[in-house]
């Protein structure tokens, strides 16, 4: 196996998510085991040849077996192990194939009715060796046969004709179909490579998503609890401190109760999953308008809200956001404006609709930064496609507009 095959199956053992998905890599040798059995069956088949050849004297036909079986051991010792493991052209490959050589080539010239192990001996060569080195092996194996038989005396020629015809014939197959098969085999095992590596950056892919919906979920959570919760305690705090100076004590007291009550109205809407309670029941203009009510009986300041344009039904997410936005407005004119008069406006276009919180308060410089509010308000307003502007400078008030497309992004 070459260098970048084992760096990207090295890589891969190490995704914990791949290892669960697949079991160990195996070469097709290992996943295949129907050669092992024409190994046996051819073997078995040569030295039978060679017990019943009437040719051979007893000495020659044990010479030639204890050959064989040298062969057969070192395939159990050695060979097995190296094709299941896929090490091609490795030394011990190589040493292997050179003792298979050293044995089997002796054997043939012995008794050359060995040769028909040959049927063994030439796949195992394209299983451990490559290129040029495999080519010469199997022809170095088919030859030795030629060799002996052309040493004959009392050789014919149709009789030679017709042996380096069927050596000549065999020599051929082994060279043609040995890479030929060899190269299917290569490219089985790359493609399989890359369907690992397919499925370990799925694995990531979908981890990295996961990640991102967990954050994206997080924000989306702290948007609506600073939105709903964390406004709704400002503002008790602000009317209990009213009531505790003193000015008007049952007015701000009632205030405070009934934004408790809404606050767990919101907290159990968001636990609950559901549109903001403001919303429940009602179309954004009387939310809208609810809030500015609310603005104006905790401050004591005018608030006006008005609804230019033909008002209709939004998409949810569109409402969700602009209701978000006019609390986070409302929220900031409550504890930073000092503002005289307030202006909740909403103008209903015909693919896009407005919404403008404008104060006379006492403003703020933009460029200096914006806090999680103004970056929640930003973030809900963007991922719907629509637009936020913030126009303010100190002691000139504030005013912030938000435009969103008609229809649900």
């Amino acid at each position: 196996m070459d260098q970048p095959r084992r760096k990207l199956r090295a890589f891969l053992g190490r995704r914990p998510e791949v290892r669960a998905a697949f079991p160990e890599e195996t070469n097709a040798w290992e996943s295949f085991r129907g050669w092992e059995i024409l190994f046996g069956l051819a073997w078995t088949t040569a030295v039978l040849f060679v017990v019943y050849d009437e040719e051979a004297t007893p000495v020659k036909r044990a010479v030639t077996i204890g050959l064989m079986l040298l062969c057969a051991a070192a395939y159990l010792l050695m060979g097995r192990s190296l094709i299941i493991g896929d090490k091609e052209d490795s030394p011990q490959a190589i040493l292997y194939v050179a003792v298979l050589c050293l044995a089997f080539i002796p054997a043939t010239l012995i008794v050359p009715n060995a040769s028909f192990g040959l049927f063994t001996l030439c796949p195992q060569v394209f299983m451990l060796l490559s290129g040029r080195l495999a080519a010469a092996t199997v022809v170095l194996l088919n030859v030795s046969p030629v060799a002996w038989f052309i040493g004959q005396a009392d050789l014919e020629f149709p009789d030679l004709v017709r042996f380096t015809g069927t050596t000549l014939i065999a020599i051929t197959f082994s060279l043609v179909f040995g890479p030929w098969i060899t190269r299917i085999i290569r490219q089985s095992a790359e493609r399989a490579d890359l369907i690992r590596q397919l499925e370990a950056s799925k694995a990531e892919v979908a981890r990295l998503s996961t990640e991102k919906g967990a954050l994206a979920e997080r924000e989306r959570l702290a948007g609506e609890i600073h939105d709903t919760i964390a406004q709704g305690f400002t503002s008790i705090i602000m009317l209990i401190q009213a009531a505790q100076a003193g000015r008007e004590p049952a007015r701000h007291l009632g205030l405070a109760v009934q934004t408790a009550r809404e606050n767990l109205a919101e907290a159990r809407a968001l636990v609950a999953a559901l549109s903001p309670a403001p919303l429940d029941g009602s179309t954004l203009d009387d939310a809208l308008r609810r809030l500015s009510l609310r603005l104006s009986e905790e401050l004591g300041v005018a608030v006006s809200h008005t609804v230019e344009g033909e008002s209709r039904k939004l998409p949810p997410s569109s409402e969700v956001v602009l209701i978000r936005t006019a609390q986070e407005a409302l929220a900031n004119v409550r504890k930073h404006a000092a503002a005289r008069s307030v202006k909740v406006s909403v103008r209903y276009g015909s693919a896009e609709v407005t919404l403008t919180v404008r104060d006379d308060g006492a403003g703020f410089d933009p460029s200096t930064g914006a806090g999680f509010g103004l970056r929640g308000m930003r973030a809900r307003i963007e991922q719907q496609g629509g637009l936020l502007q913030v126009v303010s400078a100190p002691g000139e008030g504030a005013s912030v507009h938000v435009t969103l497309p008609m229809g649900e992004k």
